[in-house]
């Protein structure tokens, strides 16, 4: 389990984020068509996982834009915007926002990524939403970079994800 802090106070993930040099594990998320997505939709492109609470956070949507901004210049690269945000806020933000570079994925319906990742938030007034956390992929679905952001009030370390691309 993760420590990490909320406002300065202390609270816990479910687990520790995969380790680099590991394969990220299949998954399914569920887009804002109501479709649902897995690994192999992406097969053979890089991804930046860019995982979060919520959407309706200013961190949150602050990440979400400096990663669409960052994405439109990446070969071969798709930023996945994961959180437990229904489909349609994640729709609603982005449509507002005019961000078109990234790729929401929700995982409103059992938690099972963040379960999985050890992103679920376990006590605290976010138990239940995922933790922020960045997890770079490369084209053959190889780890090979994380970040658990220690406050979740903090913006990740987007120069460190880019590189590890």
């Amino acid at each position: 389990m993760a420590s990490i802090t909320l406002g300065g106070n202390p609270i816990h993930t479910s687990g520790e984020l995969p380790t680099v040099g590991s394969q990220l594990a299949d998954f399914k998320l569920v887009q804002n068509d109501l479709s649902v997505a897995s690994l192999s939709n992406f097969a053979g492109k890089k991804l930046v996982l860019n995982i979060f609470p919520s959407v309706d956070t200013g961190t949150c949507a602050t990440s979400v834009r400096k990663f669409n901004e960052s994405a439109s210049g990446l070969e071969n690269t798709t930023v996945l915007c994961i959180s437990r945000d229904l489909p349609f806020a994640q729709k609603r933000f982005c449509g507002a926002e005019g961000l078109e570079n990234v790729v929401n994925l929700s995982d409103f319906q059992a938690g099972a990524f963040g379960k999985a990742n050890g992103l679920e938030i376990i006590d605290g007034p976010l138990a239940g939403l995922h933790s922020r956390a960045i997890i770079v992929v490369d084209e053959n679905g190889k780890i090979t970079h994380t970040e658990q952001v220690a406050e979740i009030a903090n913006e990740p370390n987007y120069e460190a994800a880019l590189a590890a691309l």
